[in-house]
């Protein structure tokens, strides 16, 4: 009995160590999940900054803004859909993350901006960084850098799921 139970924790290792870069980090009652970017094309100025943020408080937080050792700047955008056009706008005075909630900063979503990178990013890296909060205060997190098409965090290939290969 003993023998199987570890043989079924030794195949779950490598799916729990797949995006062993992606961690959490904690502030107060905040919880910080996976901070992650996208690797940039030479001479890309500006990189975009993915995460999560769950308040188990009972007090509202919110997120005013941060550092990203490769970048001059942090701003959060917000994209929305107005009319059929995208737009992308600074998100003013913070985003709140209200009690219970999660708030996630995704590709066509909230996100981070950071401008003026100083070099291209690079799959496979990682980038120190912080996060400032108007109650948690300044959170030092760490960036995993994913390809340039990821949508998630350790999402290494874009056809995850394998609908697409039909074989005959």
């Amino acid at each position: 009995m003993r023998q199987s139970l570890r043989l079924a924790l030794l195949c779950l290792t490598p799916l729990l160590s797949g995006t062993a870069l992606a961690e959490d980090f904690k502030a107060g009652s905040l919880t910080i999940g996976q901070p992650w970017s996208r690797a940039t094309p030479n001479g890309a100025k500006v990189a975009g900054g993915y995460l999560t943020v769950t308040n188990a408080g009972t007090e509202p937080d919110s997120l005013t803004g941060g550092t990203f050792d490769a970048a001059g700047a942090v701003e959060i955008h917000v994209m929305s859909m107005e009319g059929g056009v995208m737009k992308m706008a600074p998100v003013e005075g913070g985003l709140t993350i209200k009690p219970g909630e999660t708030v996630t900063l995704k590709p066509g979503g909230y996100h981070l901006m950071f401008m003026g990178l100083k070099a291209p990013l690079k799959k496979g890296e990682t980038v120190k960084g912080t996060l400032t909060f108007a109650k948690a205060g300044t959170v030092p997190v760490t960036y995993a850098v994913e390809t340039l098409a990821a949508k998630a965090p350790g999402d290494a290939t874009a056809t995850k799921g394998g609908g697409d290969h039909h074989h005959h």
